[in-house]
Formats: structure tokens, C-alpha cells, sequence
């Protein structure tokens, strides 16, 4: 057993800053590097990818990232741990161990979890009395499976634990929840039993805190002033013992800065009920959490209570649900927010005369409503601004329809109120809905599948 461990995280998102993963492993000592590329939208983007071409699903810059990098963690025998495999995780699979082999890594041992993917078996658990029943709406599943994209289960860290146990360097990974790719690497190396829901608890903050990359360390801060270098600003790492304590820290020569508020603001996002945090490993109970500055970019966190994790797994699903359509003109002084009004309102006349039918239909003005949809200001009719983006949204079953809308923006230039100074984009042309679809699943009707693979 270890005395501690060090895990960087290096990505928060599909998209993060590309230099973060490669700064995490050279600028500091650390002994796992985690990565999250998924969110929900993400399974369904790489599903789309997949369907067009059966080698892709996956987050291919994960393969670009461990080119620059492989001699590294050789040398420096560190594990990396990534949900890239997102709804391929074979391929992805596939293509790091191609890359192993053209770099003389014929050592290299990949790990593989995977059997997230539900819908191989999706007809059989309908049948077999599991209705995957949308969370928000108690609707059944049937009632979209011939518009369904993905459905993916959230496994634990256990698989991961047994990729690592099996000896892997590298694991992959399809719908894993966030945080159980931390929570993994302290269960393997400290010998921590699900039944300690304390310590299981605890490594899940660990996670959860790390699970959004710099969100912890300076990103996306409301005292966003006090944050240093926020151009070189540098990923968290949590600094973990076998007693469950564990520190939140980064790198000294990086940007970026981690304080209580830092860690508190990460603490609370996306929690919901913030005594019963439900993850497929356990439930954390954040109002327990200590929480205590321990130096310079350094936050001390212990005292987390778990409970039982529940007997299901949550599922991610999305689905095909209509079309969308926008697109903006720009007006300017004098009356700016007046003509980009009178443009919405003649856009919306035109449509009607025409028989289009939406689902819905919304009319913004960038600067003065697009965070606030119903201001005191738009009655005020002083109110004088240099330029207003007008913005106008629809959606709905007929991509014919909206298709037809879209050809109605350019007009407005000569055919609406004078001072349209930007149309940008070209004709707007609609594009298909992704819905979310929320799901539990009895943890009895699935189970991960674990393969180690080598060049």
C-alpha cells in the first residue's frame, strides 16, 4: 500500500485545453492522469460519428495527446485513466495500441471497459420487464426506440479497479460516472472496500472536484480577479491518503489558483440534493464535507460521510426529437432595439401568412434580453443603444418548415427597417434535435466487461 497517491486531472470536457494533459505530466510529479471527454450530448455527437463510420465514436484527440506523451509516461510510470472511449471503446482501443506498436511500446498494457452500451440489448430489456423510464416524465422507452440514438449505462469505478488490478497502463473506458475515474485509483492502491462508505465516499468528492478540470483550480471562478495567469492556468491534482483525507492542489509553476472557494464552487455544481449525491459506487452526503485552506494552492478535505449506493444504475439516452432553426441581423442607432423589434415581428407575420407551423418560436435581442427574457427596458421607449443582435429561434417537426423560415432572414435587409449592419452565416438551414432521455436500470440486468490488451 501506498502512502499517497497523486491524481491530475486533465481534461474536463470533450473540447478542453489541449495543453493541459501534457503540462499536468511534466510540470510536477503525479502518478494518475484522469480524462473526461463525456458529457450527455457527447454520446450522442459520437454516435452520429459512429453510425457514419464504424471506426470512429470516440474522442480521437485522446490518440493525438498520447502521441506526444507516451515516452513520458513510461518514464515516469504513470497510469492514465479516460472515458475516451465513449461509445467505441474498441476502436479507440484499437488505435492506441497501433500507436504503441509504430513507437516500439510493445509493454504497453490497455485496458478496456465496456458493456455500457445498451442498445445491442435494449429489445430484450424492454421485453424482460425494464421499462428505462424517463426520470422527469415517467414515460416508457418504447415510446421514442424507433428515434433513439444511445443509450449507456453509468458504471462505477469497480471495472476500473479490475482493469487496473489485470495490469493495465492505460484504461479506457465507455459511460463511466465522472467521478469514478478518480475514486478507482485510490480503491486499487489503498485496498479500500465498497463497504467502507466513508473512504468510497470520500475518493467520489475526490472525483467530483477533479471531474471538471480547472473549474477547481481558477476556471470559471466568480472572484474571477484574484485568479493569476488565468493564460497558463494549471489543471487541479488531488494529493490522496488511505485514510480518506486528501488535498487539493496543482502544480507550483502553473497559473490558476486553489483556495476554499475554488474547491466549494466545484463542490456544489451539478449536485442536486447535496445530503444524497447518487453515484453508481455510493452516495455522499456533501454536507458532511470539511473543508480547510492547508497552504498556498492547497485545500484540505475529510470528514465525508457515504451511505449505500442504490440498486440501479442511471442510464444516458438521446433520441431524435424534431429540427431546429436560427439565425441574426444586426441593427444599429438610432431606434436600434425598435427595428430589430419590428424585424422580429414582420419575420413572425410572414410565417404565418405562410401556414408554418412550429413548435415554438423565440425572438431575442442580444444585449438587452438574452439573459433575462423579459426586461423592463424593452418598454422603455428612450432607451437608445449602438447596435442589437436580433435573434430568432425555432423548432419543430417539420424541417420543410423551418427550412422555409430560414429563407425569410436575408429579405429583412431590404425589405424591413433600415440599419442592418451584420448577417453573417448565410441562408440558415434547420438541423436536427438531440433530446435527453434520463433512466434507471436494476443493476442486476447489466454488467461490465473487462479485457486487458497489449501490442
Amino acid at each position: 500500500m501506498k502512502n499517497s497517491i497523486r491524481i491530475a486531472s486533465g481534461q474536463g470536457f470533450w473540447g478542453d485545453l489541449p495543453r493541459a494533459p501534457v503540462d499536468q505530466i511534466r510540470k510536477g510529479p503525479i502518478d494518475y492522469l484522469v480524462m473526461d471527454y463525456l458529457a450527455e450530448v457527447s454520446m450522442s455527437i459520437m454516435q452520429k460519428q459512429k453510425m457514419k463510420n464504424p471506426d470512429y465514436g470516440y474522442a480521437r484527440d485522446f490518440v493525438a495527446f498520447l502521441k506526444e506523451v507516451l515516452p513520458d509516461i513510461r518514464e515516469k510510470k504513470i497510469k492514465i485513466i479516460s472515458n475516451a472511449g465513449g461509445v467505441n471503446p474498441k476502436a479507440c482501443k484499437e488505435a492506441v495500441l497501433d500507436l504503441a506498436r509504430t513507437g516500439g511500446f510493445n509493454d504497453l498494457n490497455v485496458g478496456v471497459v465496456d458493456g455500457d452500451d445498451l442498445l445491442p440489448e435494449l429489445d430484450r430489456l424492454l421485453e424482460n420487464g425494464h421499462p428505462l423510464k424517463n426520470m422527469e416524465t415517467g414515460e416508457e422507452m418504447t415510446s421514442i426506440r424507433d428515434r433513439l440514438l444511445n443509450a449507456n449505462i453509468y458504471f462505477g469505478s469497480r471495472p476500473v479497479v479490475e482493469a487496473l488490478t489485470q495490469g493495465s497502463d492505460i484504461v479506457i473506458t465507455g459511460r463511466v460516472a465522472d467521478p469514478s475515474l478518480t475514486l478507482a485509483p485510490m480503491v486499487y492502491e489503498f485496498g479500500w472496500k465498497y463497504g467502507d462508505h466513508d473512504k468510497i465516499a470520500s475518493g467520489t468528492v475526490a472525483g467530483h472536484l477533479l471531474e471538471c478540470g480547472a473549474q477547481a483550480s481558477g476556471g470559471n471562478f466568480t472572484d474571477w480577479r484574484e485568479v493569476e495567469r488565468l493564460e497558463e492556468i494549471g489543471f487541479p491534482i488531488v494529493e490522496a491518503y488511505p485514510d480518506g483525507t486528501f488535498y487539493v492542489t496543482k502544480h507550483e509553476n502553473s497559473g490558476g489558483l486553489v483556495n476554499v472557494k475554488t474547491v466549494k464552487e466545484q463542490l456544489v455544481y451539478e449536485i442536486g440534493d447535496p445530503s444524497e449525491f447518487l453515484t453508481p459506487d455510493v452516495t455522499v452526503d456533501f454536507t458532511s464535507v470539511g473543508i480547510e485552506q492547508a497552504g498556498k494552492d492547497r485545500v484540505k478535505v475529510n470528514r465525508v460521510k457515504g451511505m449505500p449506493a442504490t440498486a440501479d444504475y442511471k442510464v444516458s439516452a438521446s433520441f431524435k426529437n424534431g429540427y431546429k432553426l436560427s439565425s441574426t441581423l444586426v441593427y444599429c442607432r438610432p431606434d436600434a432595439l425598435f427595428k430589430a423589434k419590428k424585424a422580429g415581428e414582420i419575420l413572425q407575420a410572414r410565417a404565418e401568412s405562410m401556414g408554418l407551423k412550429f413548435d415554438r418560436i423565440r425572438i431575442e435581442y442580444i444585449g438587452v434580453n438574452a439573459c433575462n427574457e423579459d426586461p423592463a427596458e424593452l418598454e422603455k421607449e428612450h432607451l437608445e443603444l449602438n447596435e442589437v443582435q436580433l435573434r430568432v429561434s425555432a423548432s419543430g417537426p417539420s424541417k420543410e418548415d423551418l427550412d422555409r423560415l430560414g429563407k425569410e432572414f436575408a429579405p429583412l435587409i431590404l425589405t424591413g427597417p433600415p440599419g442592418v449592419t451584420g448577417y453573417a452565416g448565410g441562408r440558415p438551414k434547420a438541423s436536427e434535435v438531440v433530446a435527453y432521455w434520463p433512466a434507471l436500470l436494476d443493476k442486476k440486468a447489466a454488467n461490465p466487461r473487462v479485457q486487458i490488451y497489449s501490442p
